[in-house]
């Protein structure tokens, strides 16, 4: 939240009780990708950066695409106008997303090869490059787990320069989680994104 609406609930508490209680009422009988779906909207229609990026991943979280949310934004052309709808492009190109694309946007999910199991070493954290993706995974005797690079927050590439042991630190909004499990254990609430994997003839395949 920004710094002026913390002071306006401070300075005006129940006019902005009032007011968040009408957003939350005005769309109960939508579902959360619907809504998130329109607060993008909203949040272009404003030319808000930071809300804009917060919707627009908070609804790839609740189950919209790539391809929804582009389709959204062209669906609003005649409120939002293309300055704006390219307003908004230039920051998905500049958040560099790989769902986001151009090859990407009707690609079927399929498993890729990370790395030969015997580089893993156990109770430690690498980092891979894989097919325009990014990976950190951690190894414990009995299990391996493969995380999406890209902070679960505002989808910032988190860089293999950001973990220390097992700590790794978003660096844009110091969100911070431990790789081993894969929480959020500073600042934020969501965990590191996971991604389905196996091991097979040898090889540490990953799935998206």
């Amino acid at each position: 939240m920004s710094d002026a609406l913390n002071y306006l609930i401070k300075a005006r508490p129940e006019a902005m009780t009032s007011y968040f209680t009408f957003l939350k009422k005005a769309g109960q009988h939508l579902d959360p990708k619907t809504r998130d779906l329109i607060s993008v909207i909203t949040k272009v229609d404003a030319q808000t950066d930071p809300g804009f990026r917060q919707y627009m991943t908070r609804a790839l979280r609740n189950g919209a695409s790539p391809n929804e949310i582009i389709d959204a934004l062209l669906m609003a052309f005649p409120t939002l106008g293309l300055a704006k709808i390219v307003w908004a492009t230039n920051i998905l190109i500049d958040m560099d997303i790989p769902e986001f694309r151009p090859e990407n946007l009707f690609a079927e999910p399929t498993w890729h090869e990370v790395t030969a199991g015997s580089e893993l070493k156990d109770n430690d954290v690498s980092y891979f490059d894989c097919d325009g993706r990014s990976l950190f995974v951690y190894k414990s005797a009995d299990a391996i787990k493969v995380y999406d690079s890209r902070c679960p927050h505002q989808v910032t590439n988190i860089p293999h320069l950001a973990l220390e042991g097992t700590h790794l630190t978003c660096p844009k909004h110091h969100w911070a989680f431990d790789v081993s499990t894969g929480k959020c254990v500073e600042v934020g609430n969501r965990p590191l994104n996971q991604f389905e994997h196996k091991l097979e003839n040898g090889k540490l395949l990953a799935y998206w």
